[in-house]
């Protein structure tokens, strides 16, 4: 199948009785999503959509999300999934830049009113009223280069970029995936991150839903007993998720063990070490392994593999896909020194929408520039070091900001940790530590100082330390570091 719609539309077709999703207490067949996605691709196509047409989906997680997806591409429209957490004047942007007239979402989303009157003409489809009734329609007629996914990236500076995925590359990303991790129709993927993020999009919900495979999408994001509950209930068998969600889950009474997960996978931000040995002290049972990707590569390019995990490492690249170390210059650089990370293969995006000169930036012949500082071992196993823009260079010195902030996390009572340069009239630049503390702790400075101190060359100690009762996330959870900067600009 050279488009995702037909490849989902197989499946479903083959397996219509078995479960696609499970949603607390419910489930919802295969055979109730194929007949949810022909039949909203029919209203779509009723409502004027032709094909590459751009539709928004701005749902939180919800079964509904499924449907609104393969329906959008079976409609041979391009599916823009848009963060749930955006304001309304954010999205609008995003709307406009990408010409869309037509969005999926909830009939009372809160943002809706504002929506509609920064983008007049808007078309609103309620989520809860796609059809559930199966209706003829035209075979999807997109082929494996036409744009499949268009998916705003989160701007450091300025505005987001909308990052084209082809079918081929979500196809190619997806297949990839299923070799590497083993993945048989037996699995239930469960989805804890928002599902309009690229992680989960190809890993919470394509790899599954196009392998014949279940996903566990969890109701109960803000209890932890709850969410545990949800797991044990529905048998989740992979865990994809971020660092925090498994700090959070090493720390779980006693007794309560996951014993349907075979394999738990961390991406979307780096697994501090010390938050991989807190995981694995309390579930020794269940394998996780630190993964890499970004929105620009499908997203996944590299993973350790589940029998030969390497901690500290994000693996090696999955079937399909390239990676090497460049300077500046395209220069490939050996093995244990640091350069940019570079990616090539099926995965990589076609490039940014309606942006060209950010393209030309970004891929270099036949390469996409990561931004991402790291290096490959002998061994073949790569280490991602640092965000490039994060680097920080007091005395002209190179430091990277996450080698500091794994030895804060050695520190006790610390639950969350993040580093970040500031201007210093002697140094240039010098480091700056912020953290938030476990409940009923405080920071001792000068003992955390001095304690850095013993790990750590003069020149990489932060000079200070700011403690916040928590640290700034994005949807996903991971820090934005841009925040930590524009609190150390207004002189806090």
């Amino acid at each position: 199948m050279n488009d995702i719609a037909s490849a989902f539309l197989a499946t479903a077709t083959s397996r219509a009785d078995k479960p696609a999703l499970f949603w607390g207490e419910s489930r919802f067949g295969y055979g109730h999503y194929r007949d949810q996605v022909l039949g909203t691709a029919a209203l779509l196509k009723a409502r004027g959509i032709r094909p590459g047409d751009r539709v928004a989906v701005w749902l939180k997680n919800c079964p509904e999300f499924v449907g609104a997806m393969f329906g959008v591409l079976a409609a041979d429209a391009v599916l823009v999934p848009i963060n749930n957490f955006l304001k309304p004047a954010e999205v609008a942007y995003m709307l406009e830049d990408a010409g869309i007239d037509w969005i999926i979402a909830e009939e009372n989303h809160a943002g809706l009113p504002e929506l509609r009157t920064l983008r007049p003409g808007l078309q609103v489809l309620a989520a809860g009223s796609l059809p559930t009734a199966p209706a003829a329609i035209p075979a999807p007629s997109r082929g494996g280069d036409d744009l499949a996914v268009l998916i705003y990236t989160s701007g450091t500076t300025g505005h987001p970029k909308g990052a084209m995925l082809s079918h081929r590359n979500l196809l190619e990303n997806v297949a990839s995936c299923r070799s590497f991790l083993e993945l048989t129709e037996d699995d239930r993927l469960v989805v804890l991150l928002p599902m309009f993020h690229s992680f989960m999009l190809t890993v919470g919900l394509l790899l599954p839903l196009l392998s014949g495979a279940s996903v566990v999408a969890v109701q109960g994001l803000h209890s932890p007993k709850q969410m545990i509950a949800e797991i044990l209930q529905n048998r989740g068998t992979l865990l994809p998720a971020m660092a925090a969600l498994f700090r959070a889950l090493s720390q779980i009474p006693a007794g309560i063990e996951f014993t349907s997960l075979r394999l738990c996978v961390s991406g979307a931000g780096p697994l501090p070490m010390e938050i991989l040995h807190a995981f694995q002290a309390r579930h020794p049972k269940v394998p996780l392994i630190e993964g890499y990707g970004l929105s620009e590569a499908s997203p996944v390019v590299t993973v350790n593999p589940p029998r030969d995990p390497k901690a500290g490492t994000i693996g090696v690249p999955i079937p399909g896909v390239e990676v090497t170390v460049q300077d500046d210059h395209g220069n490939h650089l050996p093995d244990g020194i640091d350069g940019e990370i570079c990616v090539r293969g099926a995965n990589v995006m076609l490039g940014y929408w309606n942006a060209p000169a950010k393209t030309a930036e970004t891929l270099r012949g036949g390469w996409l520039l990561t931004g991402d500082i790291g290096h490959r071992r002998p061994d073949g196993w790569f280490v991602i070091t640092d965000r490039k823009k994060d680097m920080l260079k007091p005395n002209g010195m190179n430091v990277y900001p996450r080698e500091i902030e794994e030895v804060i996390y050695r520190f006790p009572g610390i639950r969350e940790a993040a580093v970040v340069g500031e201007p210093c009239e002697r140094r240039g630049e010098r480091a700056v530590a912020f953290v938030a503390m476990d409940e009923g702790r405080s920071l001792d400075e000068h003992a955390f100082l001095a304690f850095l101190k013993e790990s750590l060359a003069d020149y990489k100690v932060p000079r200070r330390a700011v403690v916040l009762p928590a640290l700034p996330r994005n949807a996903t959870g991971k820090i934005l570091k841009t925040a930590l900067r524009e609190i150390v600009a207004r002189g806090n």
